[in-house]
């Protein structure tokens, strides 16, 4: 054995020190984006069943979560509404005091520079629970719908969101909304399209959080097949052409591959999605001692990283922070 020569890849292991002088990725707080559920109501802090730790606020309960990201240094929050009346056209998304304006509005008075992101879809404030506009015979059209789509976002500008996340997936909506906030007087305003959105059961604690679960089929005929790849790439150069700013993956966990592939093929900045079952499974698991919860998030946010996001849209964030910080 003394005269055989191998690579000895241990000698950069032996330590702390040495295994963090060639760590390659890091997790961050800045790379956070936090959740929020908002409500009609009043005293409403409601736990969302499925997710522990997550829960639903009304705007007189909402100071104590957002004063809480920002105490910790998160960087920024995505608002999801949940409307007090729905109808088939979903107005309360573009209402001028629809929850979510109302929300924005409240959050950017008390913390000007917390960065607000407003989720930009109909599902949760449509009756049916679909994303577009649907005929009398269940179909989801694409066209009409985009109009509305281009109502909220701008509505959502006016209310001061910071940026704008459609996350609808009907063809063309980019264009649609990046119009209307341009003619609206809103060039600077970001969009972050959820480019890449998968039809995926991993979504089934979020339809509990906001409500928002179809009443009739399914998203397949407009989110995608979770067996394709190179339609990502598609779908990704679409919005890029039609100027998003920002690509999403949704969901990560499973789809890693998809990250890299959209980090390979585009220099704009990638986020990923870690969804409300991803994060679900973990809570479990953890609850039951079945997993170090820590250990496995810090893992698996930095796999999401690796695998080429910049930033995380994770309702793990809170938490995430906090072991940030022991380290």
């Amino acid at each position: 054995m003394a005269d055989l020569y191998f690579q000895r890849h241990r000698r950069l292991r032996q330590s702390a020190g040495i295994r963090s002088m060639v760590k390659e990725t890091y997790l961050h707080k800045e790379d956070l984006i936090y959740p929020i559920f908002v409500m009609d109501g009043e005293n409403i802090k409601n736990p969302v069943n499925s997710m522990p730790g997550v829960f639903q606020f009304s705007l007189d309960r909402l100071g104590e979560e957002v004063d809480e990201v920002v105490t910790l240094g998160i960087p920024s929050v995505i608002l999801f509404g949940l409307p007090a009346t729905k109808d088939a056209e979903g107005t309360q998304a573009y209402h001028d005091h629809g929850i979510v304006q109302k929300a924005i509005r409240f959050i950017k008075d008390r913390h000007p520079n917390l960065v607000v992101i407003a989720d930009t879809c109909l599902c949760e404030f449509t009756d049916h629970g679909h994303c577009g506009v649907v005929d009398e015979h269940e179909r989801i059209l694409n066209d009409p719908s985009l109009d509305l789509l281009a109502k909220t976002a701008v509505s959502q500008a006016q209310a001061g969101a910071d940026i704008i996340a459609p996350s609808n997936m009907m063809d063309g909506f980019v264009t649609a909304i990046r119009q209307g906030l341009d003619r609206a007087g809103f060039q600077d305003v970001p969009i972050m399209s959820y480019a890449v959105k998968y039809a995926s059961a991993y979504y089934g604690p979020f339809r509990e959080a906001a409500d928002g679960a179809p009443k009739f089929g399914n998203r397949k005929t407009y989110q995608m097949d979770y067996s394709n790849r190179m339609e990502a790439v598609r779908e990704a150069t679409s919005d890029m052409e039609e100027g998003a700013d920002f690509l999403i993956v949704k969901p990560a966990l499973a789809y890693l591959d998809i990250i890299r592939d959209i980090r390979n093929n585009f220099d704009a900045p990638i986020v990923a999605y870690n969804v409300s079952g991803e994060y679900a499974m973990v809570k479990a698991a953890a609850i039951n001692g079945w997993i170090n919860e820590k250990e496995t998030v810090l893992e698996t946010l930095t796999g999401m990283k690796r695998a080429g996001a910049d930033i995380i849209l994770t309702y793990h964030a809170k938490d995430v922070v906090r072991w940030l910080e022991e380290k």
